[in-house]
């Protein structure tokens, strides 16, 4: 699969957290950081998804806002 998005980070899988309609999935990437998506759990559940299973991060987003106190 080819996409146009550039922000493509790989990682695997360490965590899934189903709840009724979402699933909350934590992956680490390269160097031991660590992203967490929400997505349907039809969709988890149609990308195969499980603990160790290789996987690629996509981000998309319009705004990414930091914060410092």
């Amino acid at each position: 699969m080819r996409l146009g998005a550039r922000n493509q980070l790989t990682g695997s899988v360490v965590a899934i957290s189903e709840g009724v309609v979402t699933a909350t999935v934590k992956v680490e990437l390269a160097g031991g950081a660590q992203m967490t998506s929400s997505i349907t759990k039809e969709a988890a559940d149609e990308l195969g998804l499980e603990v160790g299973k290789a996987v690629t991060v996509v981000v998309k987003a319009s705004d990414v806002i930091l914060a410092v106190e």
